[in-house]
C-alpha cells in the first residue's frame, strides 16, 4: 500500500500571460482537501458571527505538515476555540478557511493558496494535499479564518529520485503521556534543523490519569466515545511544546495501542469487551487520531478501518516502511510455544506481503523501518529453563513474521535495513541477528530503539554500553527521556540518543547521551562517542528471593582493583535496572573487599547493607538480572540469579 492519492482538483489558475517563476508554480499548485476545494464564500451553514472563530482563537491547536511526496505534502490544522470541548466550541457550523503556502518565512513569495471548508462532521480538521510542489524544498505554510491567523509552519518536500542530495536528517519519538512529564523533548526537538520527523506511536494514552504535575487527562475517566477521544487529543495538541515541534518540519505518523487501548490487538480487547462494542471504540479512536494528525485525505478511516501503513521514499537515499503493528495483529500470548506458532502474524498477510515485496524492490540505499514493538530479541528472562516468557506484544511474541524479514534482510547485504523502535521508553541499540536462537549467526541488520517523550516521568539514568546478559547483541542501553537524532549519508547512519535532564519541570537541558553508527554494507551498532570510563568493581555472588523470603535476596560486590573506592551514590538495581534500587551512603571498599547488599531488614555492617523494599516490586521468584552503576548511572557488572 504504497501511498496513492485521490484525484487533484485545481485551484483557480491565474493570468496565462504572466509566465514568471513565481505564476509557474502557483499556476501548477493542486490541492486535495476532505471537503474539496471551497470558494472564498461563505458555504451554506457556516457561522459568520458570535461564538466561533470570530470569538475566539480557532487555532489553539496549532498547525502541522506531514507525509512529505517530491511534489507533494499535507499541511494540517482543526479550528477549536475551546479545545476541550468535544465540538471544539463551533458547534455544528461549518467555517471557511484560507490556506497559504510560500517559499519564504514572510509568505511573500507566495506559490499556492486556496479555501476549503472545516466541517464538524471531521471535528473542524483540515488536510490540505498540496500539489505541484518543487522536490527537497522547504515552504512555509499558514492557515487564516475570519481575522484570525494560525502560527507559521515550516515544511520541506522529499527529494526526488534523482535528486542529489548529501545528507539527510530526521529523529523519531514515542509514548508522550500527558500528565507524568512536560514535553521539554519535544521543545529541544523543534530546534533541530531536520527534514523530518516520525512518531511512532503512543501519541495520547486512553486512560483516566492526575499525574502529579497538575496535567491531569480530560476527561478524567478512560476514554471510549468519539467525544471522549476529540478531547483527550485536542488536549494532547494543547501543548506549546509539541505544537512548536509539529511547526518546524514535516511529520510522518504512526500507532501503536494507547490511541486505542492498552494491549489491543486487532478486534481484540485486552478487557474482553465483546467484538462489536470494540469495533465501535476503535471506530471513535481511529476517526480522533485521523482528525488530529497531518495525514492525507485518502487515509480517512472508513469505521474501525484505517490504512496507515506505507512506503515514503527521499531520494534515491532512502525508503521509509511505515509499519502498523496494531490494527491487524493476532493477540499477544505469553509461553515459548505460542511464540513459536509460524501462523501467528504481527503484520497480517497483506502487510507482511507489502513490506517484503517493497524490501526486495527497493534500490534505495537505506531501508528504514518505522516500527512500533522492539524487534530484536529481548526475552528479559535469560535462563534458558524457562520457558514462560513468550514475548507478549513484542516481535519475540510473533516470531515466524520475524523470521520472515530476518530471512529477507539476510539475503540482500546491499538493503542496508535499520529498524527504528519506540514503544518501551527506554533507549537502546542492538545489532539484528539472522537467527536469535543462534548468538553466532551473521548480524543482517541494526535497529535503534528511543526512550519515550514523558512516559514513566524522569529515568533512572542508568545507561550501558555493551552487550547483557541473555542479550549479546545489545549494544547500548539508557533509561532517561528524550528522542533519538538520525543523519543518513551514502556511507553512513549516525544515531544521536538525545536526552533531557527532566520531564518534571517546563524547561530542560538536553544531551547526546551516545552517538552509534551503522556503515552501509556492514550492518549493525558501533559506537562512536566516547564511552565513560569504568570502575574496577564487580559482582561475585547473586542470589534472587525463595518464596518470598527477601533475605535470601542478595548480590555481593568486590573492588577487583588496587585502589579503594568510595561507593557513595553507586547503585544496585535488583531489577536489571528498571527497579529495586539501592543507593550507598558513605562506604569506602578497599582494594580486593567486599560488600554484600540484601533485600530486606537487618543489622547494618561495613560487610552487609540491606534494601529494604518492604516487598518485591517484580516477581523476583524466577531468575532476573542485577546491575551494579556508578554514581553517573553507568553499570559496571551485571549477573543473572542463579536459578531458584
Amino acid at each position: 500500500m504504497d501511498d496513492i492519492l485521490s484525484p487533484a482538483v485545481p485551484t483557480q489558475q491565474s493570468n496565462p500571460l504572466d509566465r514568471s517563476r513565481r505564476a509557474f508554480l502557483r499556476d501548477a499548485i493542486t490541492t486535495v482537501s476532505i471537503a474539496g476545494v471551497a470558494g472564498t464564500g461563505l458555504a451554506s451553514g457556516a457561522h459568520p458571527q458570535g461564538r466561533g472563530p470570530t470569538g475566539g482563537d480557532p487555532f489553539t491547536l496549532g498547525v502541522a505538515s506531514g507525509d512529505p511526496l517530491p511534489e507533494s505534502v499535507v499541511l494540517w490544522t482543526r479550528l477549536a476555540t475551546d479545545p476541550l470541548e468535544p465540538d471544539g466550541g463551533l458547534g455544528e457550523s461549518q467555517y471557511p478557511v484560507r490556506w497559504t503556502i510560500s517559499t519564504d518565512e514572510t509568505l511573500t513569495n507566495v506559490v499556492g493558496s486556496g479555501t476549503t471548508q472545516a466541517r464538524p462532521e471531521y471535528g473542524h480538521s483540515i488536510h490540505i494535499d498540496v500539489r505541484g510542489l518543487s522536490s527537497n524544498t522547504e515552504y512555509y505554510y499558514q492557515f487564516a479564518v475570519g481575522p484570525h491567523r494560525s502560527p507559521i509552519g515550516r515544511t520541506k518536500t522529499a527529494p526526488a529520485p534523482d535528486d542529489s542530495i548529501d545528507a539527510f536528517s530526521f529523529a523519531f519519538a514515542s509514548c508522550q503521556h500527558y500528565p507524568t512529564g512536560y514535553y521539554t523533548a519535544h521543545a529541544h526537538l523543534a530546534e533541530e534543523e531536520l527534514d523530518l520527523a516520525i512518531h511512532l506511536g503512543d501519541y495520547i494514552y486512553e486512560g483516566g490519569n492526575d499525574g502529579s504535575l497538575d496535567r491531569a487527562h480530560e476527561p478524567s475517566h478512560e476514554i471510549e466515545t468519539l467525544d471522549d477521544y476529540r478531547v483527550r487529543e485536542a488536549q494532547y495538541k494543547t501543548d506549546p511544546d509539541l505544537q512548536a515541534a509539529h511547526a518546524s518540519c514535516p511529520w510522518v505518523v504512526t500507532w501503536d495501542d494507547h490511541e486505542v487501548e492498552n494491549n489491543y490487538a486487532d478486534a481484540i480487547s485486552e478487557n474482553d469487551d465483546p467484538t462489536d462494542a470494540f469495533l465501535a471504540r476503535r471506530a471513535n479512536a481511529y476517526q480522533a487520531y485521523f482528525e488530529h494528525q497531518p495525514l492525507r485525505p485518502s487515509r480517512i478511516p472508513d469505521g474501525p478501518n484505517l490504512p496507515l501503513y506505507r512506503r515514503l521514499s527521499f531520494g534515491g537515499l532512502l525508503d521509509l516502511h511505515v509499519l502498523d503493528t496494531r490494527q491487524y495483529r493476532d493477540d499477544q500470548v505469553y509461553s515459548d510455544d505460542a511464540a513459536g506458532d509460524p501462523d501467528r502474524t504481527l503484520l497480517g498477510d497483506e502487510q507482511e506481503q507489502w513490506l517484503l515485496s517493497g524490501l526486495e524492490g527497493s534500490t534505495a540505499q537505506w531501508n528504514v523501518l518505522a516500527n512500533q514493538v522492539p524487534f530484536a530479541a529481548t526475552d528479559e528472562n535469560p535462563n534458558p529453563d524457562v520457558q514462560e516468557f513468550g514475548g507478549g506484544d513484542k516481535w519475540d511474541g510473533y516470531r515466524a513474521d520475524r523470521q520472515s524479514l530476518l530471512a529477507v534482510m539476510a539475503a540482500d547485504a546491499s538493503l542496508n535495513p535499520v529498524v527504528i523502535t519506540g514503544d518501551v521508553h527506554r533507549n537502546y541499540a542492538y545489532d539484528l541477528k539472522a537467527d536469535f536462537t543462534d548468538p553466532d549467526s551473521p548480524v543482517v541488520g541494526t535497529e535503534y530503539i528511543c526512550t519515550s517523550i514523558s512516559s514513566f516521568g524522569d529515568g533512572s539514568g542508568i545507561t550501558s554500553y555493551g552487550s547483557s546478559v541473555g542479550e549479546p547483541w545489545q549494544r547500548f542501553y539508557n533509561d532517561e527521556r528524550g528522542y533519538v537524532r538520525c543523519t543518513i549519508t551514502e556511507e553512513e547512519f549516525q544515531t544521536d540518543y538525545r536526552v533531557v535532564s527532566t520531564v518534571e519541570a517546563p524547561t530542560a537541558d538536553v544531551t547526546t547521551r551516545a552517538t552509534f553508527t551503522t556503515a552501509a554494507g556492514d550492518p549493525g551498532a558501533t559506537l562512536a562517542s566516547e564511552p565513560p570510563s569504568g570502575t574496577t568493581i564487580e559482582i561475585t555472588d547473586v542470589n534472587p528471593d525463595q518464596n518470598g523470603d527477601l533475605t535470601n535476596e542478595f548480590v555481593e560486590l568486590q573492588n577487583t582493583g588496587s585502589e579503594p573506592i568510595d561507593l557513595a551514590g553507586f547503585q544496585v538495581s535488583f531489577e536489571g535496572g528498571y527497579s529495586q534500587f539501592y543507593t550507598f551512603d558513605e562506604l569506602v571498599l578497599e582494594p580486593g573487599a567486599t560488600v554484600t547488599v540484601r533485600n530486606g531488614t537487618g543489622e547494618e555492617t561495613e560487610a552487609t547493607r540491606f534494601a529494604d523494599f518492604g516487598g518485591p516490586v517484580l516477581n523476583n521468584s524466577t531468575p532476573d538480572v542485577v546491575v551494579v552503576a556508578s554514581p553517573e548511572g553507568i553499570v559496571l557488572d551485571e549477573a543473572s540469579y542463579s536459578p531458584v
